[in-house]
């Protein structure tokens, strides 16, 4: 079969497109690679010349200023629409999201009617921020969410501009569009399928493709200092509730002068980023999830202990009875406790990883994650 999967935000559509290949198949990629984090693509869409020179990201700064429109939204749709002349004869195409080419919502319509005039079978997949997610948290159900931060102080709206606007008129069009287009909606964790199923949507449940073959597993040896590892995305800082574990950090490094080294990046390439952990025994992911974002799963199966989501839900949904992560709640103290338990009793960073390993293994190997996806998108069907 030929597939085309359009977007990227973690690498999740990369891993997925290798574990299809190991089962026959050919697939193609198209992503902007998500700005700094450089993701791989087969074909980009990358706002290269808008914020590539000097000159035009001056000329797109001050046409922001002046009448609120961001200009790289409209080359990344246009070096879309210049890329469907060559995707011709797919068996399914699938979407990172309803934001999947990131332009102005009526001009994704435009683009995916023209992507779907060619390929019969679609999903959309739901793995980040979307209209029936954000609709669902701004209920107010749950013990904590992502918009928690926005809840406690509405003068931060600016910083929850990207969540909320799938709320907004043109994007719920969209979003509502491709649901009567799209044959399947697929969750790829707890943070989502629980929202849409909340809100009265039926949606395929297919944990994130982790590619097991390309990250080694490293049981974690202690040696003089135990290393902490936070990785920032400013875009995410708040509604990943990263000032939780630096307050957290800033004690633990008082409290653990001799034992601990921290290392603190901001906005690298995913490249970068991942190389820079690896001397790491612990992983400071996010805070107010239920589940484990992508990062949090690859850092896992190196065998490293991540502060993610990792509570009750997540435990029973998995029928767990051991922890293989630490559920990281907005609570200082709390990440505290943990970290100095971690610290006081390194054994327990060794057992925790391996069984990080274990889970991965099982429940998020690449290829029998791919099996799920054909099964999700029944291309047996297609000829």
């Amino acid at each position: 079969m030929k597939i085309l999967l359009i977007g990227e935000y973690s690498r999740l559509h990369n891993s997925l497109k290798e574990g299809l290949v190991v089962l026959g198949h050919e697939v193609i990629l198209l992503s902007s690679g998500d700005h700094f984090k450089k993701y791989d693509s087969d074909y980009s869409f990358h706002s290269s010349f808008l914020s590539g020179y000097w000159l035009p990201r001056k000329i797109k700064n001050v046409i922001y200023k002046l009448i609120g429109i961001d200009s790289e939204k409209f080359e990344r749709g246009l070096r879309f629409y210049l890329l469907l002349s060559q995707l011709k004869n797919f068996d399914h195409v699938q979407l990172i999201n309803s934001d999947a080419i990131e332009t102005f919502p009526f001009l994704s319509r435009f683009l995916y009617k023209k992507i779907f005039k060619k390929i019969k079978n679609r999903s959309l997949l739901i793995c980040g921020d979307e209209t029936p997610v954000i609709d669902y948290l701004l209920k107010k159900e749950s013990d904590y969410s992502i918009l928690t931060p926005y809840f406690k102080d509405n003068s931060l709206k600016k910083h929850f501009e990207y969540p909320l606007k799938y709320t907004t008129k043109n994007y719920r069009k969209t979003f509502d569009w491709l649901v009567k287009n799209c044959q399947n909606l697929i969750a790829s964790d707890l943070d989502y399928k629980i929202p849409v199923e909340k809100m009265g949507y039926s949606v395929h449940f297919i944990p994130n493709p982790v590619n097991i073959r390309k990250i080694e597993f490293q049981e974690q040896k202690m040696n003089d200092k135990i290393v902490i590892f936070l990785g920032i995305n400013r875009a995410s800082y708040i509604k990943k509730g990263i000032s939780y574990f630096e307050k957290a950090l800033k004690i633990i490094q008082e409290k653990y002068a001799e034992k601990v080294a921290v290392i603190i990046t901001e906005n690298l390439p995913y490249s970068e980023y991942i190389n820079l952990y690896n001397s790491a025994q612990i992983v400071l992911d996010q805070i107010y999830a239920d589940d484990q974002g992508y990062n949090a799963l690859e850092a896992m199966a190196k065998g490293k202990v991540v502060f993610t989501g990792g509570g009750k839900k997540f435990m029973e949904h998995y029928n767990l009875k051991e922890r293989i992560n630490i559920n990281a709640l907005p609570d200082v103290d709390s990440l505290i406790y943990e970290l100095s338990f971690l610290i006081e009793n390194p054994e327990s960073i060794v057992v925790i990883g391996k069984r990080a390993r274990a889970f991965i293994e099982k429940e998020h190997e690449y290829i029998s994650i791919a099996s799920q996806y054909l099964e999700a998108w029944n291309l047996k069907t297609v000829s």
